[in-house]
């Protein structure tokens, strides 16, 4: 699985899903989505629901940590990490 391409993929649905398209956002791969209020709650369970369904990659209730949801890149590297130790 390629970290970049994750990590452009994460960030199309959080473009699209949970910015309403707005591509003149500025978001870049260390955008502090948490500090932003883009990722809530209701915001993770759809986003890991899209990396369930896009990656197959199951995200353990002990990883949805602040760390792992604090920008584009922490949650690309979750998802490689994750999608690696179950290969």
């Amino acid at each position: 699985m390629n970290r970049a391409e994750v990590q452009t993929e994460i960030e199309e649905f959080v473009r699209v899903q949970l910015l309403d398209g707005d591509h003149s956002a500025e978001l870049t791969a260390t955008s502090p989505l948490l500090e932003w209020g883009v990722l809530n709650s209701m915001n993770i369970a759809r986003l890991l629901t899209f990396i369930r369904e896009r990656f197959g990659v199951n995200v353990p209730p002990r990883h949805i940590v602040g760390a792992n949801f604090r920008d584009l890149g922490s949650v690309a590297d979750l998802t490689v990490s994750l999608a690696d130790s179950a290969a």
